[in-house]
């Protein structure tokens, strides 16, 4: 957390706060309290656990995480064991004869498979917070890296030396796709369970996954004994392309029809806008409808950056008059937002203050939509935040009102604050 303080010749001087609140408290009614883990680095914690461990959680997670680990250690020892009696099993060494053979390919195939876990390691650490946010995104850029990794499979017969290489490439690049896939498509069973029946609909989406899948190997089989098929490695790759852009056109109709009531920052853009231009909001099925599914949040216009520095957000400049005119300005705010105008469009600044929440960012939206309608070029920025802050004032609660009509959940908005920057001051 930055901390700004005002020097005795007005001048803006920060200061880095380090806190581990999160440290300090402990589980209540479970043996594995956070002061346990005191001892790993916290670029390790946050890898590891869920973002705001352990409030974020119920008190048997931990236990639970620490006792499935050597589980899934011994399960993956079975897995090495089995395979090796595989490789053997069809030709590659014996039993009775050497088994050196069956011990080497095995290493190696087994290797494949552990370059592959990398991939999902790094996904699970590094942007685990993302599927909660946009599930439907983050399932359609599983499967176009998915294909991607099927690709270096398809090559394995084309180059044949290099299979060890070229299979790890293609196991790793599934592997991250199954990192992306196994959590987004989790939160979308959790989105259909409305009855609090996840595990039934856990259940049942295994009945149709495995009907599709012993229907896609039926079909399947039937293509391979298509004469021609099998002695043309152009011809097979040709019906795997065509089949893998109907897989993907599938698979994105299949995401546009879900009518999520959760407002992300996609889906808070586009009611926004409305509100601001027409003074009301789509309803869940239009506004799903209107969601861009593969769009990426840098390329959406108006341009908002949040949770950058204080620093930043003024370009170095640190006058005590600047300041105190943003303090002042948004003393009724958990944010402070500045806008540079220098360019065809407004790109907006947001930093956050302690105590911050998702409402917060949803005013912050608000405010650049209603700056980005409104924008007068002729007038001074001050003047015209400060008229954004009392038009909010006035029409946000109209528009959490309508929201809540239109059925939308406004008590857990899937909007997050960042936790790189917040700001206080002395």
């Amino acid at each position: 957390m930055n901390r700004y303080c005002l020097d005795d010749n007005l001048q803006l001087q920060t200061f880095l706060d380090e806190q581990t609140s999160s440290t300090s408290k402990g589980f209540e009614g479970s043996q594995f309290s956070e002061t346990r883990l005191s001892w790993l680095p916290d670029v390790i914690k946050d890898f590891i656990l869920p973002s705001g461990f352990p409030e974020s959680v119920s008190d048997d997670y931990l236990q639970y995480m620490i006792l499935q680990f050597p589980t899934n250690v011994t399960g993956w020892i079975c897995h090495t064991l089995v395979t090796s009696s595989l490789l053997k099993a069809v030709g590659i060494g014996s039993f009775s004869g050497t088994t050196a053979a069956a011990s080497a390919a095995a290493i190696r195939w087994v290797s494949k498979d552990g370059i592959g876990a990398v991939g999902r390691l790094f996904i699970g650490g590094r942007f685990g917070n993302l599927f909660d946010d946009d599930p439907k995104q983050w399932r359609m850029y599983a499967d176009f890296i998915g294909s991607g990794g099927s690709i270096f499979d398809l090559a394995t017969p084309l180059y044949p030396s290099y299979f060890l290489p070229l299979a790890s490439l293609g196991n790793l690049t599934k592997a991250v796709a199954r990192g992306l896939k196994d959590p987004s498509f989790r939160v979308i069973q959790s989105h259909f369970a409305i009855s609090g029946n996840l595990g039934e609909i856990a259940a049942k989406e295994e009945v149709w996954e495995v009907v599709a899948q012993l229907l896609g190997l039926a079909l399947g089989i039937l293509i391979l004994d298509t004469p021609g098929l099998v002695n043309s490695h152009s011809v097979l790759s040709l019906t795997w392309l065509s089949m893998r852009l109907l897989h993907l056109w599938f698979r994105y109709q299949s995401l546009a029809v879900l009518h999520f009531n959760t407002i992300n920052l996609k889906r808070a853009r586009i009611l926004v806008r409305a509100h601001i231009l027409h003074n009301k909001v789509p309803g869940t099925v239009d506004c799903n409808s209107q969601e861009n599914i593969l769009v990426w949040e840098r390329f959406t216009r108006p341009s908002i950056i949040f949770g950058v520095s204080l620093e930043e957000m003024m370009g170095g400049e640190r006058s005590s008059s600047t300041v105190m005119k943003l303090l002042k300005l948004y003393a009724n705010e958990k944010y402070i937002l500045m806008l540079n105008s220098q360019g065809k469009d407004l790109k907006v600044f947001v930093s956050f203050k302690v105590g911050a929440s998702s409402m917060s960012v949803l005013r912050s939206i608000w405010q650049t939509y209603w700056l980005d309608k409104h924008w007068d070029s002729t007038e001074g920025v001050v003047d015209q935040l400060a008229r954004s802050l009392s038009e909010m004032e006035d029409k946000f609660n109209d528009f959490m009102q309508l929201l809540e009509g239109g059925g939308w959940d406004t008590h857990q908005l899937s909007l997050k604050v960042p936790n790189n920057v917040l700001i206080d001051f002395c």
